[in-house]
């Protein structure tokens, strides 16, 4: 019996902030390890158990999957959603797929930002979670507490599905609980609810035609519609803006009578918090935990994180200092569900920070803001070897570019010029160019934007190898 994956990859991993933002979310971070969470998921799924993983993500995040997929030498299939729809239309879209190849394909939903110690454990759980899909059960993994956390959804179990078996009837989903009804969960032996499911295609999309005819209806005509845009499959905007925002939690499984998980201890975690990341972190003696450059000092329970700038911590406990290139993080490790509120203040308040980095990912490498006035931007670029970013042109700004390693190849209007290191070019407002790496190494550049508007908008495509004209 094989598995079909389907990798769910959109969220935004705002409770991890300033580490995850929008422009480069928790699940393409390495927060534990060398390996972001998606990576570890993707290599979590090389067992032979387990088809070609389907990945369905924003459209936003399409050249970051791509990105990381080839770092770690794997591939996938990627589909992009064209605006978020939460976990329910992601499910059906992946359902139907999974009806293309077979009804009886057996498909696993999965999380790219949670996170197991126990691979071995989960593959098992996985052969036993298939082996109840293939009867017709929509199957949960249900993770045994350890303790009475009120951040997760509980499980609440019923007999056996079948006689001495261990996989049980799931009686109830219940909502994340407060602190005192979290410990009678526990007491009563409810599982986690870690939002991953298995289910035979043809029973998904029974119950989706059941239980949520419309995110069904949506979903197929997305994908009747849907394009192939370089190596992704884009599915249509219009169709798939039909579908209602609902997560398949609501949608069908708190509704179906096909629910059943199997109980498992596999060391899950959803990552979802600073205090969980410090939990997952090797630790010394007093319980602390540095990433990157930081000294702790006569203080316990204390995690650091600064990939750059010195942060240190004296005589202060149970904290979170978080130090990036553009905002810190100072947590009391107790106020952990709180950092999604302060996200959501400094979006109100319309804060770069709240949304992206300053080191901005493109499919051709990263630029980096380096300063900015209300008439200049300076910037860091760095270009992959064999890299081109599109032909272009702004309006409102002139740019003069400085290569500090590599050699770039620069159209220009008409002409096409090397420039080595330690050698610039000037491109005027109005100047169509196009910026290349011929090279074997890195191009790095510092690029001085002048003019009355910088706004990365004030880009004019003419073409491009990406499709973003």
């Amino acid at each position: 019996m094989k598995i079909l994956p389907i990798i769910m990859c959109g969220g935004s991993g705002t409770r991890v902030w300033p580490e995850s933002r929008e422009s480069r979310p928790k699940q393409f971070i390495p927060l534990l390890g060398s390996r972001s969470t998606f990576q570890t998921a993707i290599e979590t799924l090389t067992d032979p158990l387990f088809e070609t993983p389907i990945v369905i993500s924003n459209q936003d995040y399409r050249f970051l999957i791509a990105e990381q997929l080839q770092e770690i030498g794997r591939s996938a299939h990627i589909v992009l959603e064209p605006l978020r729809r939460d976990s329910g239309p992601a499910v059906a879209v992946g359902t139907e797929l999974a009806m293309e190849t077979d009804p009886k394909t057996i498909v696993a939903v999965l999380a790219a930002d949670h996170t197991l110690r126990d691979r071995g454990g989960f593959i098992a759980s996985c052969r036993e979670a298939a082996a109840a899909a293939a009867g017709g059960h929509i199957v949960t993994l249900g993770i045994k507490p350890k303790e009475p956390a009120t951040g997760y959804g509980y499980i609440k179990t019923g007999k056996a599905v079948v006689d001495n078996g261990t996989v049980l009837k799931v009686e109830a989903f219940v909502e994340k609980p407060d602190a005192p009804t979290a410990a009678a969960y526990v007491a009563a032996g409810h599982l986690w609810n870690a939002g991953n499911f298995f289910f035979r295609a043809d029973i998904m999309e029974e119950e989706l035609r059941r239980f949520a005819p419309a995110i069904l209806e949506a979903a197929c005509d997305a994908l009747a519609k849907a394009r192939r845009d370089l190596d992704f499959l884009l599915l249509d905007k219009e169709a798939f803006a039909r579908a209602p925002k609902i997560s398949i939690d609501y949608a069908v499984m708190e509704h179906t009578q096909r629910a059943a998980v199997v109980p498992a201890d596999i060391g899950w975690s959803d990552v979802g918090t600073w205090a969980a990341v410090c939990e997952l972190s090797q630790r010394d003696a007093n319980g602390n935990s540095v990433r990157g450059h930081g000294v702790v000092m006569d203080a316990r329970n204390v995690h650091i994180r600064s990939d750059e700038n010195l942060t240190t911590v004296v005589g202060v406990d149970n904290v979170v200092v978080v130090t990036t290139e553009d905002a810190v993080l100072v947590l009391d490790r107790a106020h952990g569900d709180k950092v999604k509120q302060l996200v959501d203040r400094l979006k109100s308040e319309n804060r770069r920070e709240a949304f992206e980095h300053k080191r901005s990912h493109r499919p051709w490498g990263y630029y980096q803001s380096v300063d900015r006035g209300s008439r200049y931007h300076v910037k860091r670029i760095v270009v992959k070897p064999g890299a081109r970013l599109s032909l272009q042109k702004h309006l409102h700004r002139a740019e003069h570019w400085i290569v500090v390693r590599g050699t770039a190849e620069v159209t220009r209007n008409d002409d096409v010029v090397l420039v080595h290191e330690n050698e610039s070019i000037y491109l005027p407002i109005g100047t169509i160019h196009r910026l290349a790496n011929p090279g074997k190494i890195d191009l790095e550049l510092i690029e001085v934007q002048t003019g009355s508007y910088l706004g990365e908008d004030d880009i004019v495509r003419l073409e491009d190898v990406y499709n973003r004209v």
